[in-house]
């Protein structure tokens, strides 16, 4: 864990929780993509730049959930390193409180306030037009605001959250989305690229990111489907939830109600925009109902 493993000429990652790209802009300037989840991920990878006499020149932060800029605190605060997002990101970032806000739909209670969803605030310096030299961005929309990937000159994609490995495809089924036609798009134009290495933040690196793309995208429509069958008898919102968690035999605590609850009302904007779910309020209520 933390370990460093080369992967082309100037190109790294740190196999952890979030796997860290790690990119050489020359012989003592680095370049970090995302922080990992927390201060101890930035602590350890503080002592992992010390003990290979790198200077950490930028963060580029993917997107702004908690796991990817946990340790931007820590590390801006030790180096004095830039750091760099799309603006929206960004925002995030500099006000985290806004992530537990926007998953919970008002005020969060305090237990939503821990390091699970709120990272601690840092000071993003730039957006991406001041990427370093030798990468690139691509815009990788779907599972948060304004997400991005990087490519490297050695040809390596780090794809943040724009895919799931299998394990947590298969234990978790409902992986947080916010925009399910985006998440799609962005599926199939993943799809498409050609490169050496692919290294998304939560699966094993691969050279053929087809098969991973295939999962994703099953799932998606597998919960889809599903979804459209609880849905033959008009229910609320929580009920719906509700046997979505019994259908996938899935936990809910706080924090799972925060980011499943989240994904699953990304669904139901889906399926009522592409006219697979009609909407009526009754007695206060508002009722989902498959369109037949």
């Amino acid at each position: 864990m933390y370990s460093l493993n080369k992967v082309g000429e100037k190109t790294y990652y740190l196999d952890s929780p979030t796997n860290i790209g790690l990119y050489k802009l020359n012989d003592t300037d680095v370049c970090l993509i995302d922080s990992g989840n927390d201060k101890d991920a930035g602590r350890k990878i503080n002592k992992l730049l010390k003990e290979n006499n790198f200077n950490l020149a930028y963060i580029i932060n993917t997107h702004s959930n908690a796991d990817h800029i946990g340790g931007n605190e820590f590390l801006q605060k030790r180096t004095d390193c830039k750091i760099i997002s799309t603006e929206i990101e960004n925002l995030f970032t500099k006000y985290p409180i806004l992530e537990p806000s926007f998953l919970y739909g008002g005020y969060p209670l305090k237990k939503l306030t821990s390091k699970f969803l709120m990272a601690k605030a840092s000071n993003p310096t730039s957006d991406i037009s001041e990427l370093p030299e030798g990468l690139e961005y691509i815009k990788l929309g779907g599972h948060f605001f304004d997400m991005i990937g990087i490519k490297t000159s050695d040809d390596v994609y780090f794809l943040a959250d724009c895919v799931f490995g299998e394990n947590t495809v298969n234990k978790y089924h409902i992986s947080f989305i916010y925009n399910v036609e985006e998440f799609l798009k962005t599926l199939d134009f993943v799809e498409t690229l050609e490169g050496k290495l692919f290294i998304p933040s939560h699966a094993e690196p691969c050279e053929d990111i087809k098969p991973l793309v295939k999962l994703n995208r099953d799932k998606v429509f597998e919960i889809i489907d599903t979804i459209l069958n609880i849905c033959k008898e008009p229910l609320i919102f929580e009920d719906i939830l509700q046997k979505l968690f019994i259908h996938y035999d899935l936990k809910m605590d706080l924090n799972q109600y925060a980011l499943v609850g989240n994904t699953v009302k990304a669904y139901l904007s889906y399926l009522h925009d592409n006219e697979k779910l009609s909407l009526e309020i009754i007695d206060a209520k508002l009722y989902w109902k498959t369109i037949e």
